[in-house]
């Protein structure tokens, strides 16, 4: 029997608490997929965060705080929700660990956002009042967040596609920001009914994938999502 992967998982930050806190299906959807996920410690030393991307067999970045407008050149705007310069400036200095050293690398949501802007991409600060388009569909779900709000388009010939083998999927949904400019090194591989990507790869990489949806919500109820995370932990 292979070696059960172990899998940095991205802290929440609890800004007014001064804490860490975890959802479960995080945790949960990786040890379903046979890992064994251990939350990371929030630290902006280089070399400790070295050691820890030598360590671990590969990273899931969860969701959280808005991507700080400044690391894609911008001002905060009013729209703009609350940032964590913390979990910036960590998962900043891990991602360019992770990338020079092949580990796979999950993104949900924040993931998503985040690779894009660590590679060169922006963000709508929020999408609700700065992307205007003729279809509109809920991004920003009311609970319980287990259930479908809108359909994604899937591109053939890529590793969402091998993962879960379908053209579309009905996904769940909870952000305000999404993607504006695509970085030139990652391929859009699922776009929302609305032309938003909701998927990203990085093709020159054994295994970076990041979606905006939620699977950690919906692993158990849903193939596709449970499909994510064992394909994840699979590269691990």
């Amino acid at each position: 029997m292979a070696q059960q992967p172990m899998i940095g998982v991205l802290p929440l930050m609890d800004v007014e608490r001064d804490s860490y806190w975890m959802l479960p299906g995080y945790m949960k959807g990786i040890e379903e997929a046979g890992g064994i996920p251990v939350m990371l410690p929030l630290t902006s030393d280089k070399d400790y965060i070295r050691r820890l991307a030598e360590t671990f067999d590969g990273f899931l970045f969860t969701g959280g705080q808005d991507v700080n407008p400044a690391l894609y050149g911008e001002e905060a705007l009013e729209v703009c929700g609350q940032v964590s310069n913390e979990r910036d400036e960590l998962e900043r200095r891990l991602f360019a660990d992770v990338l020079a050293l092949d580990k796979p690398a999950f993104g949900i949501c924040r993931g998503l956002q985040l690779f894009n802007v660590l590679l060169g991409g922006t963000l709508y600060q929020d999408l609700p009042s700065q992307r205007r388009t003729e279809t509109e569909i809920v991004h920003v779900q009311k609970p319980p967040h287990d259930r479908p709000v809108h359909k994604i388009y899937i591109e053939k010939g890529n590793l969402l596609h091998d993962i879960v083998g379908r053209e579309t999927l009905d996904v769940n949904s909870y952000h305000h920001q999404g993607i504006k400019k695509l970085a030139t090194e990652l391929l859009a591989v699922g776009l929302a009914e609305d032309g938003l990507v909701e998927a990203i790869t990085l093709p020159d990489r054994k295994f970076v994938l990041a979606v905006q949806w939620h699977p950690e919500f919906t692993y158990r109820s849903d193939d596709s999502s449970l499909a994510l995370f064992r394909a994840f932990i699979h590269a691990c």
